[in-house]
């Protein structure tokens, strides 16, 4: 077993640590999720985590990982009897991003429980993660229904398991630890309330503070006993201080005025539910036993503001998380020394005075540094329009370049989705077979048998009954006779942007409504969990303004920014959308494309460019490239120029108008692929 790196040896990120450290000493906060960019010591914090917690006493034999001062009632494995327990270090278990549901919550021998009647369960990594660590890298690529699962146990305490009338139920208790790199795509806000805590990490900008971290890092990269020898004492004492904060915990008193404190500073930042307030409290309390005080100071509530508020503000997509920490200060001290008891919620004797930062509650004991968690005064002072001042370079941007205009208001769109039937990952625009949804038919099972088809597999044994032997009621079945359930949902899908930024789009001042719609059409991306991508083109060339990614924000960030300008291109833009869909086939061939091109129709700027473009959008329809045109073309003459690259595609011409969910002019939902209009 390699050797982890020690907690205490990893450099600045203060607020990372401390809130593991408050999810240490009370589980009840809700777990944490980490946000940053790549290389910020997110997941060898959490990893050394696991070697600094306590032990934990087991049962022993039981896969559950029940306490034997207190076991399971329920547990699979029970009734345990009363005999010593045995002790292990604390589990650390990792949820891949590609884990099947089976995989995460367990499964059911289901030849067992119907031939013989008896529950045999095989654990999933719920039941492992009981008592101790649960992972998740990159939770913001895990599938959704995973999500949903993963979070209903942490809330819950438990998992069931419900298969075709055979149910299981077992304790799982964990503390929840989630790391995403925002770049890659953002979680939907109603699983980003369900995390305790959030923090965010950035790499040090301070040469000195990096040249610690790589000096470290190669120490421990050359010798890691000898590494994690010389922090063995640092590591006893925050494991000790653990032990002591969770048996100070009980008597903490949280006072009224605190109460009021943690109330109003919900209120005062719109903060829905009341999930926000509860999280807020049992922080506030973990962070006084971590400081080895009994009452809950004014800081000690800041600073649970800090790492509880800042998710649960972001109203859409497109916001950054974030917290006026001006505002806190004005409503804290507002609604602080209401008590009239002396309890310590007020400036007092404690260990701070009300206006600091944190409650001297870092790793090693110290107060942490002013401000709050990093990248917060980053996140919040967003400029009005990125780089709306200059005009910028761009492919053969060159003369009569303008600066990039503002979005219009954004609207709910109307549903476009693929053609047929795919398979691809689970989303909610197009039709796809899938492990959830309406059962459509069954087949015999490659594999292990996850979703059994009953009344398929009572058909398929009903007619050997005689030949088995049958003399009781029951019904004898084979393994042959199993079928699996064949399931239809929908799968989320690549919508890839093919945007014209020429000067003939600039004019009459269209662009703001353009983007306009472009951001109303990746709202809806958004919210049906779509890969997005963006192409640009004009001037004499088509750039990838983004490469294919999870994250709507980024995408939406690049198309405020967009400038216009010059020629249009609309053949290198379709060539360069061509070349970015053969590669993403070959990363992702079973997420099937969805191609929105927004344009006027015109291509000028080179040797026969109308001619060229038509080719090249023959080219996309001859590959069965679902394609629809968001048809830009104003004025009073109108020359159905986007209407006719739109039947060269084999696809749809749509307006902005006809985009709106709750316009009266109709738009065609399934996007017609060249195959499909052939097969008419």
């Amino acid at each position: 077993m390699s050797t982890p790196y020690p907690f205490t040896a990893v450099v600045g990120q203060d607020d990372l640590r401390l809130a593991l450290l408050l999810n240490a000493v009370s589980p009840r906060v809700g777990g944490v999720l980490v946000r940053g960019e790549k290389g910020t010591a997110k997941s060898t914090a959490v990893r050394a985590l696991a070697a600094l917690m306590p032990e934990t006493e087991v049962v022993p034999g039981c896969r559950f990982s029940c306490d034997p001062a207190a076991p399971d009632p329920s547990c699979p494995d029970g009734p345990h009897e009363s005999r010593p327990g045995v002790r292990r270090p604390t589990a650390l278990v990792e949820l891949p991003v590609g884990a099947s549901e089976d995989r995460l919550v367990g499964a059911l021998d289901i030849e067992r429980a119907l031939a013989e009647g008896v529950k045999a369960f095989e654990p999933g990594l719920l039941a492992d993660a009981h008592r101790g660590i649960l992972y998740v890298d990159e939770v913001n690529l895990l599938n959704d229904h995973l999500v949903d699962l993963l979070l209903d146990a942490a809330a819950m305490g438990a998992s069931y398991v419900e298969r075709e009338g055979v149910s299981v139920r077992h304790a799982a208790r964990f503390l929840l630890v989630g790391t995403m790199n925002p770049e890659e795509g953002e979680l939907r806000p109603q699983l980003l309330d369900r995390f305790g805590l959030t923090v965010e990490v950035k790499a040090s900008r301070e040469p000195d503070q990096r040249v610690e971290v790589v000096r470290r890092r190669l120490a421990y990269d050359d010798a890691p006993e000898e590494f994690a020898a010389r922090w063995a004492g640092e590591e006893a004492a925050v494991r000790q201080r653990i032990v002591e904060a969770r048996e100070l915990l009980p008597s903490v008193r949280l006072g009224d005025a605190a109460l009021r404190q943690i109330a109003a500073t919900c209120a005062a930042f719109e903060v829905d539910g009341m999930r926000a307030d509860i999280v807020m409290a049992r922080t506030a309390t973990a962070l006084a036993a971590w400081a080895g005080r009994t009452d809950v100071l004014a800081e000690d509530v800041r600073q649970a503001a800090l790492l509880a508020l800042p998710h649960r503000r972001r109203r859409n997509p497109f916001d950054a998380p974030g917290l006026d920490e001006d505002r806190l200060d004005e409503t804290l001290e507002q609604f602080g020394g209401q008590d009239g008891d002396g309890d310590g919620a007020g400036d007092d004797d404690g260990d701070g005075d009300g206006d600091g930062p944190g409650p001297g509650g870092g790793p090693g004991g110290r107060p942490e540094p002013d401000g709050g968690p990093p990248g917060d005064g980053d996140a919040a002072a967003r400029p009005e329009s990125d780089g709306a001042g200059e005009p910028q370079a761009g492919p053969g941007g060159g003369a009569g370049e303008q600066v990039p205009a503002r979005a219009s208001e954004p609207f709910r769109t109307k549903v476009l989705s693929v053609p047929g039937v795919g398979e691809g990952a689970a989303g909610r625009r197009s039709r796809a077979r899938t492990e959830r949804g309406r059962t459509t038919g069954a087949h015999r099972p490659r594999g292990a048998l996850t979703k059994l088809h009953l009344a398929a597999t009572v058909r398929a044994a009903a007619p050997h009954q005689r030949v088995r032997g049958r003399s009781g009621p029951g019904l004898v079945v084979r393994r042959d006779d199993l079928r699996q359930a064949v399931r239809e949902g929908h799968e989320s899908n690549l919508v890839l942007f093919v945007v014209d930024a020429s000067g003939s789009m600039a004019a009459r001042q269209r662009m703001s409504a353009v983007k306009g719609a472009v951001l109303s059409l990746l709202l809806d991306a958004y919210r049906r969990r779509d890969k997005v991508g963006l192409v640009t083109f004009r001037g004499t060339a088509a750039e990838v303004a983004l490469p294919p990614t999870s994250s709507v924000d980024v995408a939406a960030a690049r198309l405020e920014s967009l400038p216009t300008g010059g020629r249009t291109p609309l053949a290198a833009g379709l060539l360069r959308a061509h070349d970015v869909l053969r590669v993403e086939r070959l990363r992702d061939p079973a997420r099937r494309p969805l191609v929105v091109v927004v344009t006027d129709g015109r291509a000028t700027g080179g040797p026969e460019p109308v001619a060229l473009a038509g080719r090249a959008a023959r080219l996309l329809a001859a590959e069965g490239t679902a394609c629809v045109v968001v048809d830009c073309e104003a004025g009073p003459v109108r020359l159905g120029l986007a209407g006719q690259l739109a039947d060269e595609l084999g696809g749809t011409a749509v307006t902005p108008a006809e985009l709106r969910a709750d316009s009266i002019a109709g738009v065609v939902r399934d996007v017609q692929g060249a195959g499909t209009r052939r097969a008419a």
